[in-house]
């Protein structure tokens, strides 16, 4: 099963970045666009975790989760992965408005991501860099201009107060995933099962 754990943004926070990408949508046919009910900011992925692992994941993710206090975050520029020139991801940049800024952020990723290798399911990937898809592409392509666009976005603040566990289900028949939240753990309390 492949899991995830994520902040998500609220709804004030969706609709606004939505009301910002829309008119953008179609110019540019041949991204294709993350719906927004599955955006997310992820703090750790998991690839193939067995079934009868999950609940030890979640009590771990559980436990980083509690350790920390609510992160002040906005959704605010842009970015590309692996490179503008290059350009296979269009993301949406997250920051932080806490005086000490995204180490928080950086901070939970990190305790999540290792409570996760400890309970058996190690995470995939480099290093932590924060940000929320908005599309993929599948050949790659110059995005500079893409950038000067979606780099002019500032959402509002929002507090991060909790970390969703996800399993990750593939394709709706047409490629699309299906994220099904599985619990939800507050930062600084205890968990709530989905």
């Amino acid at each position: 099963m492949r899991i995830f754990a994520a902040v998500v943004p609220p709804p004030e926070a969706y609709a606004d970045l939505e009301e910002f990408v829309e008119p953008r949508r179609d110019v540019h046919s041949d991204l294709r666009w993350t719906p927004s009910h599955l955006w997310h900011v992820t703090l750790a992925f998991m690839g193939d975790v067995p079934a009868g692992l999950l609940d030890d994941v979640v009590d771990a993710v559980a436990a980083a989760a509690a350790t920390h206090t609510p992160i002040p975050l906005r959704l605010s520029g842009a970015g590309t992965f692996p490179n503008p020139a290059e350009a296979r991801v269009v993301w949406i940049d997250v920051r932080s408005d806490s005086p000490t800024g995204l180490p928080d952020l950086e901070s939970l990723a990190l305790g999540v991501r290792r409570a996760c290798g400890r309970a058996g399911a190690s995470p995939a990937g480099g290093a932590y860099r924060p940000h929320l898809t908005l599309a993929r592409v599948r050949r790659p392509f110059e995005a500079t201009q893409w950038l000067r666009v979606m780099d002019a976005y500032a959402g509002p603040s929002w507090s991060a107060d909790e970390v969703t566990v996800f399993a990750s289900h593939r394709g709706d028949g047409r490629g699309r995933p299906h994220y099904e939240a599985v619990a939800v753990c507050p930062l600084g309390a205890s968990v709530s099962r989905g």
